[in-house]
C-alpha cells in the first residue's frame, strides 16, 4: 500500500520594508512591516508515520543537520499537543532557502509543516485555535501561515491583507553570511523609534510602491551592516544595477533584494550578479 504524501511550498518571505515602532516592557519590539511572499522556497511533505521525524535534504541542508531543536519539530509537536493527537508524522524538508538569511526560512517551514499536518492529521480548526502556537514559535509565524501580502504590526501577529495591483519582480542576494536577529537588536542604538503608518489596501502601480519603500526603508539595515559589512556592498550592488526600481534588506539580513519592472531584467541581473560573485547565492524570484 502507497502511503499518501502531502506536500506544501514554504515560500519565502520578505520585509520589503522595516521599522522598529517600540519595544514592549517584556523586551519584544514592535513592528511595522510590509511583507511578500515568493513563488519560490522550501519544501515540505509529509507522511503518515507513528512517532514524529524530521528528514532534512537540499542545498543547505548540512547546516541545520543535527540540530536538536528544530522549530519544524517544534511546531508538529505543539500541533499534537494542542489537539491530542496521538499519531506522528515522517516530515521531509527539502531546504532550498539559506539559513539565518532574513527571509522566514524557519517561519515558513514550521508554518508549511503546520497547514501539511493539519491535513494529515484531520484536524478541524478556527482561527484563533493555533494563535498560542504560532507566537511561541516566533513572530514570523502568522505572516507565514497567511504566506500572502500583509502589512504586519505589532509584534508580528497584526495582519491587513494588502493587494499589489501588477506583477513584482525580485532578485534575492545572499551573500553567505548568517545573521542572528538577537544580535541586530542588541546592537540597536537607535533609542528613537519609527513612527507606525497606514498603508493604503491596494497598492495600484510601481510609482506608488517606489514612495512607499523610499519613505520607509529597513531600521535595522545599519546595524546589519555595521556587522557584516558585506551587506552593504550587495545593496549598492544590486542599487546600480539596470531597470533597480528598489534595494534594500530583508528583516535582520543578510539576504537583500532588489525590485524589477520585469521577470527578464530580474533574471539578468541575478545572472550578472552570480558571475560577478559565485560564492553568493542569488535567485530572481515572481511574487505571489
Amino acid at each position: 500500500m502507497v502511503k499518501n504524501k502531502i506536500s506544501r511550498l514554504a515560500r519565502a518571505k520578505i520585509n520589503l520594508d522595516l521599522l522598529i515602532t517600540g519595544r514592549r516592557e517584556d523586551g519584544y519590539h514592535l513592528l511595522d512591516s510590509l511583507v511578500v511572499f515568493a513563488e519560490y522556497g522550501d519544501e515540505i511533505s509529509v507522511l503518515a508515520s507513528d512517532e514524529i521525524s524530521l528528514g532534512i535534504i537540499g542545498p543547505f541542508a548540512t547546516e541545520l543537520i543535527g540540530l536538536k531543536d528544530n522549530i519544524i519539530l517544534k511546531a508538529a509537536r505543539a500541533l499534537q499537543k494542542k489537539f491530542n493527537i496521538t499519531k506522528g508524522a515522517e516530515i521531509t524538508l527539502v531546504k532550498n532557502l539559506p539559513v539565518s538569511s532574513g527571509i522566514g526560512g524557519g517561519s515558513a517551514d514550521a508554518a508549511a509543516a503546520i497547514h501539511a499536518l493539519i491535513e494529515l492529521w484531520q484536524i478541524s480548526v478556527t482561527a484563533t485555535d493555533l494563535d498560542e502556537i504560532l507566537l511561541s514559535l516566533g513572530a514570523d509565524l502568522p505572516v507565514c501561515m497567511a504566506s500572502q501580502t500583509m502589512h504586519m504590526t505589532g509584534m508580528g501577529e497584526k495582519l491587513t491583507p494588502i493587494t499589489i495591483n501588477f506583477p513584482v519582480f525580485l532578485c534575492l542576494v545572499n551573500p553567505g553570511v548568517a545573521v542572528s536577529t538577537s544580535d541586530i537588536f542588541k546592537g540597536r542604538t537607535k533609542r528613537i523609534f519609527s513612527n507606525p503608518r497606514k498603508l493604503p489596501l491596494t497598492i495600484e502601480d510601481q510609482s506608488q510602491l517606489q514612495e512607499i519603500l523610499n519613505a520607509a526603508g529597513n531600521d535595522l539595515e545599519g546595524e546589519a551592516g555595521a556587522i557584516n559589512p558585506v551587506i552593504d556592498k550587495v545593496i549598492a550592488q544590486i542599487k546600480t544595477s539596470d531597470d533597480c526600481l528598489f534595494a534594500g534588506m530583508s528583516g535582520s539580513g543578510a539576504t537583500c533584494f532588489g525590485i524589477f519592472s520585469s521577470e527578464e531584467a530580474a533574471r539578468r541581473v541575478a545572472g550578472n550578479i552570480n558571475s560577478a560573485s559565485p560564492n553568493w547565492w542569488v535567485k530572481p524570484v515572481r511574487l505571489r
